[in-house]
């Protein structure tokens, strides 16, 4: 009889988890367009440490980088580029966001909060704390402390 229970639990459980995502969506990848692929591609190799992956076959104007959770950032070379705000940006976690800061001052990497205040941090209100730098065309990307 405990296991009859234990198997409508399990199933009840799975039903309501499926019904809040019901085609299992995972993030993929993010594309940026940039004006020289060579120079984004230092960058997020250099700073994040990404791992360059094949391209499909796509060209060289076109880099894959994966994060250590398989999703990835593609770099496409193009003339067109999207205006740049803080509101649209890319975002990344880490479980050091101090050593990451203090890389970065080595590196000097201009980074600042979500207000704008150079080289620190800001809190969100769900505890989790952030920065903010940009790439060489200007992307914003958020770093922050989330252990997702």
């Amino acid at each position: 009889m405990k296991s009859f229970y234990l198997s409508i639990i399990t199933i009840l459980v799975m039903t309501l988890s499926s019904a809040q995502n019901p085609f299992n969506l995972k993030k993929d990848h993010d594309a940026l367009m940039v004006k020289d692929v060579a120079v984004s591609a230092d960058f997020y190799q250099e700073i994040f440490g990404l791992k360059e992956i094949p391209n499909g076959g796509l060209g060289d104007h076109i880099r894959w980088f994966e994060l250590s959770n398989k999703v990835q950032i593609h770099l496409i070379e193009s003339e067109e580029a999207p205006e740049k705000n803080k509101g649209f940006h890319l975002a990344l976690s880490t479980d050091d966001l101090g050593a990451f800061m203090e890389f970065l001052e080595s590196r000097n990497i201009h980074f600042e909060n979500w207000p704008g205040e150079k080289g620190t941090t800001n809190t969100r209100p769900d505890g989790i704390k952030q920065i903010y730098l940009q790439d060489p065309d200007g992307y914003w990307i958020e770093v922050n402390n989330n252990r997702l």
